[in-house]
């Protein structure tokens, strides 16, 4: 998979994960609650930068973690929370990230 389009998947991902948490957890409709707004955009920003992004799955599989403590944090629960909702909410998008940190997992394994 090209690299900038799987940058661009892990960005949506991470945007609904977030959307859908500042949703339920803050009660927002349509717009993200300032706090949800700049976790989203300090997601983005790390993932645009991210110098393993051909060889990862995703943030979570990642050797290097960029995040900051508060920031890994947040983003930590934000995925806790929003992970198993996701297969209600977007189950295509879910069911692709399940196959693919399970593809990154058995990638892992087999190289050792």
């Amino acid at each position: 998979m090209e690299t900038a389009r799987k940058r661009e998947r892990e960005q949506e991902v991470v945007s609904c994960m977030i959307e859908l948490y500042c949703r339920r957890k803050h009660g927002t409709k349509g717009q993200l609650c300032p706090d949800c707004a700049a976790l989203r955009a300090y997601a983005r920003a790390r993932g645009e930068r991210c110098p393993f992004m051909e060889h990862k799955t995703f943030c979570s599989q990642c050797p290097v973690h960029c995040y900051k403590p508060e920031m890994r944090q947040k983003i930590r629960e934000v995925m806790r929370f929003s992970g198993p909702r996701m297969l209600f909410v977007h189950p295509i998008m879910a069911l692709h990230h399940m196959a693919e940190t399970l593809r990154g997992r058995l990638r892992k394994e087999n190289q050792r």
